[in-house]
């Protein structure tokens, strides 16, 4: 059973006794409220796994070892990030959206001639998807699948949207075998606009067995990656592709 569920138990259970000791309003107000509050992190913060099971780390969290992850992409900025990589002698994980690759299907080509691993990011990463029904879900899924599949890629990871799970996203990705990958270190790169806070907001956090979230879709993201890999060359640290 997931954390919902079990909670969801728990919950039916002080009500239960709330009841049949006839406790105030402002007992039954608490537990409501706790247990709003606990759903409520729970599909916001994907580290808790609360609805399904997530990877946010490295498994042990191997010293010297981190996994670097991009969202929201291919993009115009993508060849950018696979030079600075590869001058880095370093892997990423590309979370791509269905339609962007559609867009740029030779960038796409180009993360996979080299050697990083690509994931599914659903096909239109709208924010209403992320509350639809599971049917509506799951076809997002399948439909980025689909794509890249012409591609001859085949994954098994997946990223849900800014990281939000439910009932309904947590049905669709068990209905379409997949596992879900988060993070521990999230950049804010799509919020944060001053490039030195940026980059001190992502080092100050690192250590080992970080999974590290950032998107290929700006130049200011491009300057933190350099930064990013340049210390971690300075620190002896590597980039893991190996996530489970």
């Amino acid at each position: 059973m997931s954390k919902h569920s079990y909670n969801c138990i728990i919950f039916l259970f002080l009500l239960g006794i709330g009841i049949s000791l006839s406790f105030s309003w402002i007992y039954y107000g608490i537990v409501v409220i706790l247990f709003l509050g606990l759903l409520s992190w729970g599909v916001f913060d994907i580290r808790m796994g609360y609805f399904i099971s997530v990877t946010y780390h490295l498994r042990g969290r191997p010293a010297k070892k981190v996994v670097l992850t991009f969202d929201d992409g291919p993009t115009e900025f993508t060849p950018l990030f696979l030079d600075l990589l590869n001058k880095y002698q370093a892997k990423a994980v590309f979370f791509c959206i269905g339609k962007q690759i559609e867009q740029y299907p030779e960038i796409l080509k180009g993360i996979k001639e080299e050697g990083h691993i690509i994931g599914n990011h659903t096909y239109t990463h709208i924010p209403k998807n992320c509350f639809a029904s599971a049917t509506t879900f799951a076809e997002e899924i399948r439909k980025t699948d689909e794509i890249l599949q012409k591609f001859q890629i085949e994954t098994t990871y997946f990223r849900p949207p800014y990281g939000i799970t439910n009932p309904h996203i947590a049905k669709a990705i068990k209905k379409c075998g997949k596992k879900v990958i988060g993070w521990d270190i999230r950049s804010l790169d799509t919020i944060i606009k001053e490039e030195t806070r940026l980059q001190s907001r992502v080092l100050s956090k690192l250590t080992n067995g970080n999974i590290i979230l950032m998107h290929d879709t700006s130049e200011r993201t491009y300057h933190l990656l350099e930064k990013v890999l340049k210390y971690l060359k300075e620190n002896n640290y590597q980039t893991s592709l190996e996530i489970e």
